[in-house]
């Protein structure tokens, strides 16, 4: 078994076309031999957001801080700390940091295969 903390793996930017002020930490995936799933924990800054985009796999994941919206094609839709999101596969969306000054955070569930 692995256990680790948020603190011990560094927040990398997220380099992706249309990401915003965002970091991601992954916690567990390939490099620690995960079978199935990547868990990784998505840092907003004030005013980011992730890119709006789709992939073929669904993910889920759970609300850790801040004031976030969920961006889809119909709309921004408020999530609350604690609140969990299933994406299905080609769904497209993004995260948003609400706040322009507070931090957000999220963590989410892929396919291990897609970790890169």
């Amino acid at each position: 078994m692995i256990v680790k903390k948020p603190s011990d793996v560094p927040a990398v930017p997220v380099e992706m076309e249309g990401a915003n002020k965002v970091t991601v930490r992954v916690m567990f995936g390939p490099k620690d031999k995960a079978p199935t799933f990547a868990m990784r924990i998505f840092e907003l800054a004030g005013g980011g957001n992730t890119p709006y985009h789709k992939h073929p796999f669904e993910h889920e994941a759970v609300i850790l801080s801040g004031d976030i919206a969920l961006v889809t094609p119909d709309g921004d839709k408020p999530v609350a700390v604690g609140d969990v999101v299933l994406v299905m596969p080609d769904e497209i969306h993004a995260f948003k940091n609400r706040s322009d000054t507070e931090p957000a955070s999220l963590m989410c569930l892929v396919p291990v295969e897609y970790q890169k």
